[in-house]
């Protein structure tokens, strides 16, 4: 119960500041940043795998969040409008990654060996660098649907709204990315056994 009623307060406290943000109190603005910030970061860190993109996407989604402050109506859809913002800013990465590869004689993008430095092989346990490579074979929107649901604890509703999917294809894909994972994870046990 005593978990219900600060998220009142905060989705009063969202309201007000999102009313001022809209009304162009920068101040407001900066909060609502520092609120949300850190999990749109890890949920851009997740998808991008890569620090640097991460911290350009955040603040390309906050840029466009400001812009378009005036279409969110409702205060406690809040995160889950910057999570779509995000998700926009992830694919047009990922579009614009691929238009800058430099081709190979067969025609294919340069794959480009993410090869972990010394300190990541020393703070990544095995079972770490198993999951990371199982996630990364799924689709990217797959993918993204899952680390909503599970690092961000986002329903299913808030997941269709952010993907601008169907309540019944963000199931699917969830199930669908989790019998990936297991059948993934399943082959690795198999093979260390």
């Amino acid at each position: 119960m005593k978990s219900q009623m600060p998220q009142a307060r905060d989705r009063t406290s969202d309201q007000e500041l999102l009313s001022r943000a809209r009304a162009g109190d920068a101040e407001a603005f900066r909060v609502i940043f520092h609120r949300e910030a850190p999990a749109v970061r890890r949920f851009l860190g997740d998808l991008l795998r890569d620090d640097s993109a991460a911290d350009e996407g955040t603040q390309e989604t906050f840029v466009r969040a400001h812009q378009r402050l005036g279409t969110l109506q409702q205060a406690e859809k809040l995160q889950s409008w910057l999570f779509g913002i995000a998700r926009m800013v992830f694919f047009e990465h990922l579009r614009r990654k691929r238009r800058d590869a430099v081709p190979q004689d067969s025609g294919d993008p340069v794959e480009i060996d993410r090869a972990p430095g010394p300190e990541e092989v020393l703070l990544a346990s095995e079972a770490d660098q198993v999951l990371d490579g199982a996630l990364a074979t799924l689709s990217q929107e797959r993918r993204a649907a899952l680390v909503l649901r599970l690092d961000h604890g986002l329903g299913y509703p808030e997941i269709a709204e952010t993907m601008g999917w169907s309540l019944q294809k963000v199931k699917n894909e969830i199930h669908r990315a989790r019998l990936q994972l297991r059948q993934r994870l399943q082959a690795y046990l198999e093979g260390a056994a």
